[in-house]
Protein backbone atom coordinates (compact mmCIF):
# COMPACT_ATOMS: atom_id res chain seq x y z
CA UNK A 1 0.00 0.00 0.00
CA UNK A 2 1.88 3.45 -0.94
CA UNK A 3 0.94 5.80 2.18
CA UNK A 4 -1.01 8.74 2.11
CA UNK A 5 1.14 11.70 2.05
CA UNK A 6 0.48 13.70 4.63
CA UNK A 7 1.09 17.60 6.13
CA UNK A 8 0.87 19.33 9.32
CA UNK A 9 -0.51 23.23 10.01
CA UNK A 10 0.37 23.92 13.26
CA UNK A 11 3.80 23.24 14.89
CA UNK A 12 2.86 24.18 18.56
CA UNK A 13 2.49 22.04 21.25
CA UNK A 14 -0.37 19.90 19.83
CA UNK A 15 1.36 19.34 16.53
CA UNK A 16 3.99 17.60 17.96
CA UNK A 17 1.81 14.75 19.41
CA UNK A 18 0.28 14.37 15.73
CA UNK A 19 3.68 14.35 14.71
CA UNK A 20 4.84 11.29 16.91
CA UNK A 21 2.07 9.69 15.96
CA UNK A 22 2.14 10.13 11.87
CA UNK A 23 5.82 8.78 12.31
CA UNK A 24 4.00 5.61 14.14
CA UNK A 25 1.31 4.79 11.06
CA UNK A 26 3.01 2.62 7.97
CA UNK A 27 -0.21 4.18 6.20
CA UNK A 28 1.12 7.50 6.66
CA UNK A 29 3.91 9.35 5.38
CA UNK A 30 4.45 12.70 6.91
CA UNK A 31 6.34 15.06 4.54
CA UNK A 32 5.25 18.80 5.72
CA UNK A 33 4.86 20.83 8.55
CA UNK A 34 3.59 24.87 8.37
CA UNK A 35 3.88 27.29 10.89
CA UNK A 36 3.62 30.96 10.76
CA UNK A 37 6.53 31.30 12.56
CA UNK A 38 9.37 30.62 10.29
CA UNK A 39 11.98 29.82 13.18
CA UNK A 40 9.63 27.53 14.44
CA UNK A 41 8.56 25.75 11.50
CA UNK A 42 12.05 25.14 10.64
CA UNK A 43 12.82 23.95 13.87
CA UNK A 44 9.76 21.49 13.68
CA UNK A 45 10.84 20.47 10.56
CA UNK A 46 14.49 19.60 10.96
CA UNK A 47 13.49 17.59 14.08
CA UNK A 48 11.30 15.26 11.93
CA UNK A 49 12.91 15.51 8.47
CA UNK A 50 10.18 16.87 6.86
CA UNK A 51 9.95 19.87 4.30
CA UNK A 52 9.14 23.63 5.99
CA UNK A 53 6.64 25.86 5.41
CA UNK A 54 5.23 29.41 6.32
CA UNK A 55 2.72 29.53 4.28
CA UNK A 56 -0.55 27.52 3.60
CA UNK A 57 -1.17 27.72 -0.02
CA UNK A 58 2.83 27.37 -0.83
CA UNK A 59 2.20 23.92 1.27
CA UNK A 60 -1.15 23.17 -0.61
CA UNK A 61 0.69 23.91 -3.87
CA UNK A 62 4.23 22.37 -3.27
CA UNK A 63 4.38 19.57 -0.84
CA UNK A 64 2.47 17.00 -2.87
CA UNK A 65 0.11 16.32 -0.31
CA UNK A 66 -3.29 14.08 -0.24
CA UNK A 67 -4.18 15.37 3.61
CA UNK A 68 -3.77 17.85 6.04
CA UNK A 69 -3.88 17.83 10.06
CA UNK A 70 -4.48 21.50 11.58
CA UNK A 71 -3.58 22.31 14.67
CA UNK A 72 -3.53 25.53 15.43
CA UNK A 73 -5.46 27.65 17.83
CA UNK A 74 -9.71 27.10 17.60
CA UNK A 75 -10.36 30.60 16.21
CA UNK A 76 -8.09 29.49 12.86
CA UNK A 77 -9.15 26.73 11.99
CA UNK A 78 -11.26 27.39 9.30
CA UNK A 79 -8.56 29.17 6.88
CA UNK A 80 -6.72 26.72 5.83
CA UNK A 81 -9.20 23.69 6.05
CA UNK A 82 -11.09 25.67 3.73
CA UNK A 83 -7.71 26.41 1.41
CA UNK A 84 -6.71 22.73 1.35
CA UNK A 85 -10.66 21.51 0.51
CA UNK A 86 -10.23 23.84 -2.19
CA UNK A 87 -7.35 21.78 -3.61
CA UNK A 88 -8.73 18.79 -3.25
CA UNK A 89 -6.73 17.81 0.01
CA UNK A 90 -8.36 16.27 2.31
CA UNK A 91 -8.58 17.67 6.17
CA UNK A 92 -8.25 16.29 9.81
CA UNK A 93 -8.98 19.06 12.20
CA UNK A 94 -7.64 19.39 15.89
CA UNK A 95 -10.62 19.77 18.43
CA UNK A 96 -12.85 21.27 18.74
CA UNK A 97 -13.33 21.71 14.71
CA UNK A 98 -13.83 25.43 14.95
CA UNK A 99 -14.61 28.18 17.70
CA UNK A 100 -18.07 28.89 16.32
CA UNK A 101 -21.01 27.32 14.10
CA UNK A 102 -20.40 29.41 10.69
CA UNK A 103 -16.91 28.52 10.85
CA UNK A 104 -17.83 24.92 10.77
CA UNK A 105 -20.35 25.32 8.34
CA UNK A 106 -17.91 27.34 5.88
CA UNK A 107 -15.76 24.58 6.40
CA UNK A 108 -18.33 21.63 5.68
CA UNK A 109 -19.59 23.78 2.60
CA UNK A 110 -15.90 23.71 1.17
CA UNK A 111 -15.59 20.05 1.60
CA UNK A 112 -18.35 18.92 -0.07
CA UNK A 113 -18.08 21.05 -2.76
CA UNK A 114 -15.12 19.36 -3.58
CA UNK A 115 -15.08 16.05 -2.25
CA UNK A 116 -13.26 15.76 0.02
CA UNK A 117 -13.09 13.89 3.23
CA UNK A 118 -13.41 16.82 6.64
CA UNK A 119 -12.91 14.67 9.85
CA UNK A 120 -12.78 16.29 13.74
CA UNK A 121 -10.07 14.66 16.46
CA UNK A 122 -11.52 13.39 19.37
CA UNK A 123 -9.30 10.49 20.26
CA UNK A 124 -10.61 9.47 23.79
CA UNK A 125 -13.77 7.74 21.90
CA UNK A 126 -11.21 5.38 21.17
CA UNK A 127 -9.77 4.39 25.40
CA UNK A 128 -10.84 1.07 25.71
CA UNK A 129 -13.52 1.98 28.47
CA UNK A 130 -15.70 4.36 26.17
CA UNK A 131 -15.85 1.48 23.68
CA UNK A 132 -16.67 -0.43 26.40
CA UNK A 133 -19.74 1.69 27.03
CA UNK A 134 -20.52 2.26 23.43
CA UNK A 135 -20.31 -1.52 22.71
CA UNK A 136 -22.64 -2.15 26.03
CA UNK A 137 -25.31 0.47 24.67
CA UNK A 138 -25.66 -0.96 21.12
CA UNK A 139 -26.24 -4.63 22.42
CA UNK A 140 -29.13 -2.79 24.25
CA UNK A 141 -27.33 -3.52 27.86
CA UNK A 142 -28.76 -0.92 29.60
CA UNK A 143 -31.91 -0.32 27.77
CA UNK A 144 -32.29 2.77 26.34
CA UNK A 145 -29.85 5.66 27.19
CA UNK A 146 -31.69 8.11 29.74
CA UNK A 147 -29.52 10.32 31.52
CA UNK A 148 -26.40 10.98 30.92
CA UNK A 149 -23.61 13.32 33.27
CA UNK A 150 -20.17 14.86 31.95
CA UNK A 151 -18.70 15.87 35.28
CA UNK A 152 -14.99 17.65 34.88
CA UNK A 153 -13.08 18.75 38.01
CA UNK A 154 -9.57 19.80 36.46
CA UNK A 155 -6.91 22.74 36.85
CA UNK A 156 -4.83 24.90 34.96
CA UNK A 157 -2.11 27.06 36.56
CA UNK A 158 -1.93 30.37 35.89
CA UNK A 159 1.20 29.92 33.78
CA UNK A 160 -1.26 27.87 31.15
CA UNK A 161 -2.66 30.63 30.01
CA UNK A 162 0.75 32.19 29.73
CA UNK A 163 2.26 29.66 27.70
CA UNK A 164 0.61 30.79 24.58
CA UNK A 165 -0.47 34.61 23.56
CA UNK A 166 -3.64 33.56 22.03
CA UNK A 167 -4.62 31.56 25.43
CA UNK A 168 -7.50 32.79 27.85
CA UNK A 169 -8.90 35.57 25.52
CA UNK A 170 -12.14 35.29 23.77
CA UNK A 171 -11.21 36.81 20.50
CA UNK A 172 -7.86 34.02 20.08
CA UNK A 173 -9.58 30.99 21.85
CA UNK A 174 -12.82 31.19 21.06
CA UNK A 175 -13.97 30.58 24.86
CA UNK A 176 -12.45 28.62 27.97
CA UNK A 177 -13.10 25.60 29.54
CA UNK A 178 -16.32 24.70 27.20
CA UNK A 179 -14.25 25.51 23.84
CA UNK A 180 -10.69 24.19 25.45
CA UNK A 181 -11.43 21.07 27.79
CA UNK A 182 -14.76 19.99 27.61
CA UNK A 183 -14.82 18.97 23.65
CA UNK A 184 -13.69 15.42 24.10
CA UNK A 185 -16.57 14.57 26.45
CA UNK A 186 -19.43 16.51 24.91
CA UNK A 187 -18.20 14.61 21.95
CA UNK A 188 -18.35 11.36 23.98
CA UNK A 189 -22.21 12.35 25.33
CA UNK A 190 -23.54 12.99 22.18
CA UNK A 191 -22.06 9.73 20.83
CA UNK A 192 -23.63 7.97 23.28
CA UNK A 193 -26.71 9.79 23.77
CA UNK A 194 -27.36 10.91 20.03
CA UNK A 195 -27.88 14.81 19.50
CA UNK A 196 -29.15 17.52 21.63
CA UNK A 197 -32.56 19.53 21.19
CA UNK A 198 -32.05 21.62 23.77
CA UNK A 199 -29.85 23.19 26.59
CA UNK A 200 -30.15 25.49 29.09
CA UNK A 201 -26.56 26.80 31.11
CA UNK A 202 -24.34 29.15 32.74
CA UNK A 203 -20.96 30.18 32.84
CA UNK A 204 -18.24 31.76 35.30
CA UNK A 205 -14.74 32.20 36.00
CA UNK A 206 -14.04 31.07 39.41
CA UNK A 207 -10.71 31.45 40.21
CA UNK A 208 -8.56 32.77 37.25
CA UNK A 209 -8.98 36.85 37.75
CA UNK A 210 -6.19 37.20 34.91
CA UNK A 211 -8.43 35.43 32.03
CA UNK A 212 -11.22 36.63 30.36
CA UNK A 213 -12.82 33.23 29.66
CA UNK A 214 -14.49 30.76 31.87
CA UNK A 215 -12.86 28.50 33.80
CA UNK A 216 -16.54 26.55 34.62
CA UNK A 217 -19.51 25.71 33.19
CA UNK A 218 -22.87 23.89 33.90
CA UNK A 219 -25.48 22.51 31.29
CA UNK A 220 -28.57 20.77 31.33
CA UNK A 221 -29.74 19.17 28.02
CA UNK A 222 -32.74 17.12 26.50
CA UNK A 223 -31.82 15.20 23.88
CA UNK A 224 -33.52 14.57 20.57
CA UNK A 225 -34.00 10.48 21.91
CA UNK A 226 -35.78 11.93 25.03
CA UNK A 227 -33.29 11.65 27.18
CA UNK A 228 -31.73 14.24 29.54
CA UNK A 229 -27.84 15.14 30.66
CA UNK A 230 -26.49 17.19 33.05
CA UNK A 231 -22.81 18.75 32.54
CA UNK A 232 -20.61 20.18 35.14
CA UNK A 233 -17.09 21.36 34.10
CA UNK A 234 -14.05 23.14 35.68
CA UNK A 235 -10.82 23.67 35.68
CA UNK A 236 -10.65 25.70 39.06
CA UNK A 237 -10.35 21.96 41.25
CA UNK A 238 -6.76 22.76 42.53
CA UNK A 239 -5.29 19.93 42.39
CA UNK A 240 -7.58 18.64 39.92
CA UNK A 241 -9.95 15.97 40.82
CA UNK A 242 -11.35 13.69 37.93
CA UNK A 243 -12.91 14.09 34.61
CA UNK A 244 -16.00 10.87 33.85
CA UNK A 245 -19.16 10.70 31.54
CA UNK A 246 -21.57 8.37 33.16
CA UNK A 247 -24.91 6.95 31.13
CA UNK A 248 -27.43 5.56 32.92
CA UNK A 249 -30.75 3.54 31.10
CA UNK A 250 -34.33 2.82 31.16
CA UNK A 251 -33.69 -0.94 32.44
CA UNK A 252 -31.92 1.31 35.52
CA UNK A 253 -28.15 0.19 34.57
CA UNK A 254 -25.43 2.22 34.37
CA UNK A 255 -22.21 2.25 32.73
CA UNK A 256 -19.64 5.00 32.77
CA UNK A 257 -16.03 6.09 32.14
CA UNK A 258 -13.19 8.43 34.12
CA UNK A 259 -11.83 9.69 31.24
CA UNK A 260 -9.12 11.57 33.34
CA UNK A 261 -7.88 11.18 37.06
CA UNK A 262 -6.41 14.45 38.46
CA UNK A 263 -6.20 17.40 35.72
CA UNK A 264 -6.69 16.65 31.88
CA UNK A 265 -3.02 16.38 30.37
CA UNK A 266 -1.77 19.16 28.49
CA UNK A 267 -0.71 18.89 24.69
CA UNK A 268 3.30 19.37 23.91
CA UNK A 269 3.68 19.96 28.41
CA UNK A 270 2.42 17.19 30.02
CA UNK A 271 1.65 13.24 29.80
CA UNK A 272 -1.26 11.37 30.27
CA UNK A 273 -0.12 9.58 33.94
CA UNK A 274 -2.96 7.93 34.70
CA UNK A 275 -5.51 5.23 32.89
CA UNK A 276 -8.75 5.88 31.20
CA UNK A 277 -10.92 3.43 33.57
CA UNK A 278 -14.38 1.84 33.31
CA UNK A 279 -15.18 3.37 37.12
CA UNK A 280 -19.12 2.48 36.80
CA UNK A 281 -20.65 -1.03 35.52
CA UNK A 282 -23.98 -2.22 37.07
CA UNK A 283 -25.22 -4.04 33.80
CA UNK A 284 -27.63 -6.97 34.92
CA UNK A 285 -25.55 -10.67 35.41
CA UNK A 286 -21.89 -8.21 34.84
CA UNK A 287 -21.52 -6.19 37.97
CA UNK A 288 -19.11 -8.86 38.81
CA UNK A 289 -16.88 -7.93 35.86
CA UNK A 290 -16.16 -4.48 36.92
CA UNK A 291 -12.79 -5.41 38.42
CA UNK A 292 -11.43 -7.22 35.18
CA UNK A 293 -12.40 -4.50 32.95
CA UNK A 294 -10.36 -2.11 35.07
CA UNK A 295 -7.22 -4.43 35.29
CA UNK A 296 -7.72 -4.94 31.73
CA UNK A 297 -7.77 -1.04 31.60
CA UNK A 298 -4.53 -1.05 33.46
CA UNK A 299 -3.42 -3.50 31.62
CA UNK A 300 -3.66 -1.35 28.29
CA UNK A 301 -2.58 1.49 29.18
CA UNK A 302 0.44 0.22 30.23
CA UNK A 303 1.36 -1.23 26.85
CA UNK A 304 1.08 1.95 25.06
CA UNK A 305 2.19 5.35 24.85
CA UNK A 306 -0.98 6.51 25.71
CA UNK A 307 -0.66 10.74 24.81
CA UNK A 308 0.09 9.69 21.45
CA UNK A 309 -1.43 6.03 21.04
CA UNK A 310 -4.98 7.07 20.90
CA UNK A 311 -4.00 10.51 18.46
CA UNK A 312 -2.12 7.53 16.01
CA UNK A 313 -5.45 5.14 16.53
CA UNK A 314 -7.97 7.72 15.06
CA UNK A 315 -5.23 9.15 12.44
CA UNK A 316 -5.11 5.79 10.62
CA UNK A 317 -9.14 5.34 10.77
CA UNK A 318 -8.87 8.93 9.06
CA UNK A 319 -6.26 7.58 6.84
CA UNK A 320 -7.89 4.43 5.86
CA UNK A 321 -11.30 6.04 5.35
CA UNK A 322 -9.99 7.80 2.59
CA UNK A 323 -8.30 4.73 0.96
CA UNK A 324 -11.74 2.83 1.93
CA UNK A 325 -13.95 5.70 0.37
CA UNK A 326 -16.27 5.06 3.52
CA UNK A 327 -16.88 7.98 6.59
CA UNK A 328 -14.09 8.67 9.31
CA UNK A 329 -14.57 8.03 13.17
CA UNK A 330 -15.55 11.44 13.82
CA UNK A 331 -17.34 13.33 10.96
CA UNK A 332 -17.53 17.33 10.34
CA UNK A 333 -21.11 16.76 11.37
CA UNK A 334 -19.66 15.27 14.51
CA UNK A 335 -17.24 18.10 15.36
CA UNK A 336 -20.23 20.24 14.69
CA UNK A 337 -22.08 19.03 16.56
CA UNK A 338 -20.00 20.02 19.62
CA UNK A 339 -19.26 23.29 18.66
CA UNK A 340 -22.97 23.76 18.43
CA UNK A 341 -23.55 22.26 22.10
CA UNK A 342 -21.09 24.87 23.28
CA UNK A 343 -22.42 27.50 21.78
CA UNK A 344 -25.89 27.20 23.03
CA UNK A 345 -24.44 27.37 26.43
CA UNK A 346 -22.65 30.51 26.30
CA UNK A 347 -25.91 31.64 24.40
CA UNK A 348 -27.63 30.34 27.00
CA UNK A 349 -26.25 32.43 29.74
CA UNK A 350 -26.31 35.34 27.46
CA UNK A 351 -29.82 35.78 27.22
CA UNK A 352 -30.82 33.84 30.17
CA UNK A 353 -33.09 30.92 28.28
CA UNK A 354 -32.75 27.62 27.10
CA UNK A 355 -31.77 27.23 23.50
CA UNK A 356 -32.94 25.29 20.94
CA UNK A 357 -30.80 23.10 18.65
CA UNK A 358 -32.85 22.42 15.63
CA UNK A 359 -32.22 18.93 13.54
CA UNK A 360 -29.64 20.41 10.60
CA UNK A 361 -31.13 20.16 7.55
Amino acid sequence: MIPIRVGLIGCGKVGSIHAAALQAIPEAEFVAACDANADRAGAFAAKYSVAPFTDVAAMLKGGGLEAVIIGTPHPLHAEPAIRAAETGVHVLVEKPMAANVADCDAMTAAARKTGVTLGVISQRRLFEPVQRIKAAIEAGKIGTPMLALFLQYSWREPSYYHSDPWRGKWDTEGGGVLVNQSPHQLDILLWLMGPAAEVSGYWANVNHPNVEVDDTAVASIRFRSGGLGSIITSVSQKPGLFTKVHVHGSNGASVGVETDRGATFIAGVSTIAEPPLTDLWTVPGEEHLLPRFQDDDRSAFAAVDATAHYHALQIRDFVRSLRDQRPPLVTAEDGRAVVELFSAIYRSNNERRSISLAPKS
